[in-house]
């Protein structure tokens, strides 16, 4: 087996990057601080880049720029403020300045205009996740729960929806605490413990099975890439 060394250099950087990381298991050490911090910063003037061109510039910035254009008519500028016009695009003003307010938490004696859009974006997300979250998690999840025990010609269809039905009235039992979880009741909490411990155990090893396949693509990436082993 013969070592043929990729002649890219961003295979190269890519590869020192991953052992710095991999350099953790041994102990916290400059390498992976280096790499750590180097991914935090990378990414996050990614994401800015990405979303002041992906929404800042569509939903802001050509709107009123489109709109201060057309002010140019009879009207003059007192037309951007009639909205019977059927145009709302010079409200956007509204949300622009509150996000620039949001840019005074860099400065120290004004720093407190930021808790007027912080206010504004915490109230309006959770109004919006207050309904949504209705909607998409718990009516969802009330609609999928409503199904037929016995399926006619499908015995394991069947089988499926007692064991779910079982298993979802056992683990409610469990978190009803108005009474001691003692005879039927207590019977029925310590099955929905059982129900519970399974679904974490799932989702614990669903996680830990992604991290090994994210593991498997780096040594894929170092031995195959970087070092040229097939």
């Amino acid at each position: 087996m013969n070592l043929h060394l990729s002649p890219d250099l961003s295979v190269w950087l890519g590869a020192f990057l991953t052992l710095c990381v991999f350099s953790f298991l041994y102990k916290d050490n400059p390498f992976y601080r280096f790499a750590e911090h180097l991914f935090v910063g990378v990414s996050a003037g990614y994401y800015i880049i990405l979303n002041f061109w992906t929404v800042i510039v569509p939903n802001l910035w050509e709107p009123l720029q489109h709109t201060f254009a057309n002010a140019g008519g009879p009207a003059g500028m007192t037309s951007l403020f009639l909205p019977r016009l059927g145009d709302y695009r010079i409200f956007l003003i509204i949300p622009g300045a509150l996000g620039l307010l949001l840019f005074t938490r860099l400065f120290g004696k004004i720093g407190w205009l930021s808790r007027w859009a912080l206010a504004v974006i915490i109230g309006v997300y959770a109004g919006i996740r207050t309904t949504g979250a209705a909607q998409a998690d718990f009516v969802a999840q009330v609609q999928g729960s409503l199904q037929p025990l016995w399926v006619a010609g499908n015995l394991g269809a069947s089988l499926n929806a007692i064991v779910f039905a079982v298993g979802l009235v056992t683990s409610l039992l469990f978190f009803f605490y108005s009474r001691e979880h003692k005879g039927g009741l207590g019977v029925a909490s310590k099955l929905g413990i059982f129900f519970l411990m399974v679904s974490f155990g799932a989702g614990y090893g669903y996680t830990v099975m992604s991290r090994i396949s994210l593991l498997i693509g780096r040594f894929q990436f170092l031995l195959e890439d970087w070092l040229g082993l097939r």
